[in-house]
């Protein structure tokens, strides 16, 4: 599949998600359902809708490979595996059962059981894939240290394993005798037929004809499947290296070229995630180096100014916020309109007081 593919499942499971969230926390408050199992039938359709939503994030975030994209798309899918837990939960504590049956729901909805199988992510592997090497190493060293085990043995007589070499050559011979016997039987059932039907005729014509039916059918047959693969690739449904080989390579061979491209993404995303933190520092030191000067003079300036319109609006200069209050980045906070407005009708009394004085 192509990216725009895994960027569709994406934009769905969020359509899905927003649609879920309106539905579970509705504007008003809703009166208490009593029956159970309507409760169960609600608690299950969330959990296959949930069950769908997590397929398509897994598989979207193991292939996406922009640094960026996969780490808000982690954050919704553990968001949402946390969110299917807790509708497990639920059910298993309403029906006292870990095991729920769906076949309603899912005749419903038009799913099969094989659309609500939970996959273990990928990345489960991947993020642990340099502790569990470390593990097997230790193990291979404590095992080299060990050294070989003799285990022992049964031992058996010399009696009992003549008997047990007799029983299962046996058994062979029987084995071999059936199957020589029905080979026969079948043989003399097989020249009994013909001998009544007598030796077969084709009219050359006919035969001609059946060749050449059979081998139209082959070569339209190939034909299509070329063209629909061409299709494929022309509306981005899968990748163009993927049918760049001949017709005459076996599909197993296709097979480990895919495999092969699926490893490929995975390079790709160490090697995006590696530049990605890379830049991260470059890019924090560079604008250090060019916009910090800028910046804070700027900064001097904003502090500078509040200094001036707090000693215009009360008279003195006004003490330097403390460090547990945020120091001088209280000074810089965004504030809403509520405290913009609080802050000057403050100054306003300020010139006021200091008027009547």
């Amino acid at each position: 599949l192509s990216y725009s593919t895994y960027n569709q499942f994406w934009k769905e499971a969020n359509s899905t998600i927003n649609d879920l969230l309106v539905q579970e926390i509705p504007a008003e408050p809703l009166k208490p359902e009593k029956d159970r199992l309507t409760v169960f039938q609600k608690l299950a359709t969330l959990y296959i809708k949930y069950v769908q939503i997590f397929r398509k994030l897994e598989s979207s975030y193991d292939q996406v490979v922009h640094p960026q994209k996969r780490r808000i798309l982690r954050q919704v899918l553990d968001g949402t595996m946390g969110r299917l837990l807790e509708v497990k939960d639920e059910m298993v504590n309403l029906e006292f059962s870990e095991f729920h049956y769906f076949d309603d729901i899912l005749s419903d909805l038009k799913l099969t059981p094989n659309d609500i199988e939970i996959p273990i992510p990928k990345y489960f592997l991947h993020e642990r894939k340099k502790v569990l090497q470390e593990r097997e190493q230790v193990l291979g060293k404590i095992l080299a240290k060990m050294g070989p085990t003799d285990r022992e043995a049964k031992k058996m007589s010399l009696e009992e394993a003549i008997r047990l070499v007799q029983i299962h050559e046996r058994a062979r011979q029987g084995r071999l005798r059936a199957k020589f016997m029905r080979e026969i039987r079948l043989e003399e059932e097989r020249e009994k037929l013909a001998a009544q039907r007598g030796a077969p005729t084709l009219d050359p014509d006919v035969a001609a004809t059946r060749i050449q039916k059979i081998w139209k059918g082959f070569i339209q047959r190939k034909v299509t499947r070329r063209e629909r693969e061409e299709e494929m690739v022309f509306i981005g449904m899968v990748w163009l290296c993927l049918f760049e080989i001949s017709s005459n390579i076996s599909p197993y061979i296709m097979t480990d070229q895919y495999v092969t491209i699926l490893k490929h993404v995975g390079i790709t995303q160490e090697e995006n995630e590696v530049e990605y933190q890379q830049a991260l520092v470059t890019i924090k030191e560079k604008i250090r180096q060019v916009e910090g000067p800028d910046i804070k003079e700027t900064m001097q300036d904003q502090i500078r100014q509040w200094f001036i319109e707090c000693r215009d609006a009360t008279g003195k200069f006004p003490d330097y916020p403390d460090e547990e209050d945020g120091g001088s980045s209280l000074l810089f906070k965004e504030k809403t309109p509520e405290e913009a407005k609080g802050e000057k009708i403050r100054k306003e009394e300020w010139k006021e007081e200091e008027g009547k004085e």
